[in-house]
């Protein structure tokens, strides 16, 4: 959902589909023993990034789904500014995420489920938002929220079920 100017909420047509894409990539992290976040960035109507978390896979505390996304958007473009992208990502962004999404220039970011953990695209803060910082972000958070919390408690849930059996 959206807040416009009015402080109605609305979701944007292709909403659905694109965070459906994010959720397939965050399948692909589970399907490796990963924390299932996934993103996709899209730009004119086509996925120019794609995302999933690799940080186990990789031994890597940046190779979150947003950055993986972030690098591959920003190759098929040869550009660091994704000035008309939107970002599709199945947990709300981090720190390191959310800092990375203003220094990139997402114009807009769409999250499934709150991270209250890290959050920083308004759980714990909204850096996405600051306006001390050069880009805002438009935000519209928990499209598919359950679905997307799902995915992460079925996964936990599972996790926890095979370190007690040990």
């Amino acid at each position: 959902m959206d807040v416009n100017n009015s402080g109605q909420r609305f979701e944007r047509e292709d909403d659905r589909r694109w965070m459906a894409e994010a959720i397939e990539e965050a399948r692909k992290a589970e399907a490796i023993g990963e924390v299932p976040i996934g993103a996709v960035i899209v730009r004119n109507g086509e996925v120019i990034g794609r995302g999933y978390n690799l940080r186990e896979t990789g031994h890597d505390a940046t190779a979150h789904a947003e950055m993986i996304a972030i690098r591959e958007a920003s190759q098929h473009i040869e550009a660091w500014r994704l000035l008309d992208c939107t970002l599709y990502v199945t947990l709300e962004p981090c720190p390191m995420c959310a800092g990375a999404i203003v220094q990139s220039r997402v114009k807009r970011v769409v999250y499934g489920t709150h991270d209250p953990k890290a959050g920083c695209a308004g759980t714990l803060m909204n850096l996405l938002q600051e306006p001390r910082f050069n880009h805002e972000t438009e935000l519209t958070s928990g499209l598919m929220q359950e679905e997307c919390a799902d995915l992460l408690t079925t996964f936990f849930r599972r996790l926890r079920s095979r370190r007690e059996s040990r």
